[in-house]
């Protein structure tokens, strides 16, 4: 796709889509330099641009160059500084490209500021990565999610950059004042639909509640697929659910979750949950939008966070992931949920296979993997079977045949396995309870309830 400039009064640059060509485009990457110790997890500035080059190319930009601009100290006007501005002006100018992403957070000044000086279009992280978002979105919910970040980051770049926005419009009345600037006016549109994009998802987030404790009166335990973008997540849920949800080498691939049945080899059922991937800084207003669709993790009984082991980087993916968890509230005692799962072991050469999995056979918490050839699936489902199993205990009871509403409790509280009918009329059930279910069984049915053996 190629884009025509219009450039506008005050310096605004107003682009239009033209033609299959692709946009052509600079990769900026802005390494900020500290004078404190760094963080073990940091990633040095190359592979910080080969993301955003990622990033960037999942949305078919053609990357006519890539550069990486070293800062101490952020300037309030340009973010960089003004000599690094005026070398990528140059560039722009030699190369006739039509954007520029910069691989940072500008503020709406900022990025005026640098198209102005640049002559083009810039995006910065949080805006490519919307504009993924954007492409990605398939049901109404992730469409509506998408909107409401797009609109809450746009809100904030209605700064006055052009003449048209400081217009007035009249006001109402004979005697009314001089109305509303064009300016404030679409700041009221935005946070009226804003506003209406809000309320249609509450009306999601309450639907999603009732599919929940539909859920648990049939109490399938959840097991949610969390991790970095590109870790084989969906590819790892197409080979434990035969199903056909989108898998590429490209970030972002799938956005919407997607939930499946599947049976463990105990012939326990389990519902698996696949959801959005996750990024380093993600901006905190993309955590918030998709908080609705994330708090199928908050409900999992098992969460398997999938790692790329194969990414030279996979440690400090680990970290971000975990970063995002945390503020999505996973606290220090639902961590013990969580089941690493190292994916891409088809990858790894020899020596590092053998060393990771002497690793992995140490840790009861980390299973390898390779969802391409399916070398430890068996593993990892015995690692689920094996952690829901510490909250959950098979019994056998006996119901009589007057018993209906005790009959009914086990088949909406527990999970029934087996089944074995008396010539008194009398029923075996063989059923799964977990601890506190498990208490409230043994009150009501008393020396009826055995734990299986």
């Amino acid at each position: 796709m190629t884009i025509k400039k219009h450039v506008k009064a005050g310096g605004g640059v107003d682009l239009q889509m033209e033609g299959p060509v692709a946009t052509r485009a600079i990769v900026l990457h802005v390494e900020r330099k500290s004078r404190s110790l760094v963080n073990s997890f940091d990633r040095d500035a190359k592979s910080k641009l080969e993301e955003a080059i990622g990033l960037a190319q999942a949305i078919d930009l053609e990357i006519v160059d890539k550069v990486i601009a070293p800062l101490l100290k952020p300037n309030p006007a340009l973010y960089i500084g003004s000599g690094k501005a005026k070398e990528i002006a140059k560039l722009v100018e030699e190369t006739e490209v039509e954007l520029v992403v910069v691989n940072a957070q500008l503020s709406p000044i900022q990025q005026r500021n640098l198209e102005t000086e640049w002559g083009c279009k810039v995006l910065d992280r949080t805006g490519l990565i919307l504009e993924i978002f954007g492409r990605r979105a398939t049901t109404k919910e992730g469409i509506l999610q998408v909107e409401l970040a797009h609109l809450n980051y746009q809100k904030s770049r209605l700064v006055r950059s052009w003449t048209h926005l400081e217009r007035q419009r009249g006001g109402f009345g004979f005697l009314g004042g001089p109305g509303e600037s064009q300016l404030e006016m679409d700041k009221r549109l935005i946070q009226e639909r804003v506003t209406k994009i809000e309320g249609e998802l509450e009306t999601v987030v309450k639907t999603r509640d009732l599919h929940r404790k539909g859920r648990e009166r049939i109490p399938y335990p959840i097991v949610a697929l969390v991790g970095y973008t590109n870790a084989g997540k969906s590819t790892l849920f197409n080979k434990l659910t035969d199903a056909n949800v989108l898998a590429k080498d490209l970030l972002f691939a799938t956005l919407d979750p997607t939930m499946r049945n599947i049976t463990l080899p105990s012939g326990r059922k389990i519902i698996l949950s696949d959801t959005v991937g996750f990024i380093s800084e993600l901006p905190t207003k993309l955590i918030a939008s998709f908080r609705a669709t994330l708090e199928e993790v908050l409900a999992a009984d098992v969460i398997l966070h999938v790692r790329d082991i194969n990414h030279k980087e996979t440690e400090a993916q680990g970290q971000d992931v975990k970063l995002v968890l945390e503020e999505l509230g996973i606290d220090e005692q639902r961590r013990s949920l969580i089941i690493e799962v190292w994916n891409k072991s088809d990858l790894l050469d020899d020596t590092e296979l053998a060393n990771r999995k002497a690793i992995a056979q140490r840790r009861e918490d980390v299973v390898l993997v390779s969802s391409l050839t399916s070398d430890g699936i068996d593993r990892l489902l015995d690692a689920v079977e094996n952690r829901l199993g510490k909250s959950s205990t098979l019994y056998n009871i006996t119901i009589d045949p007057s018993d209906g509403k005790g009959l009914a409790w086990l088949y909406q509280r527990g999970e029934v396995f087996e089944t074995k009918n008396f010539e008194d009329g009398r029923t075996l059930l063989t059923v799964r309870l977990d601890g506190d279910t498990a208490g409230q069984a043994e009150a009501k049915f008393g020396k009826a309830m055995k734990e299986k053996r």
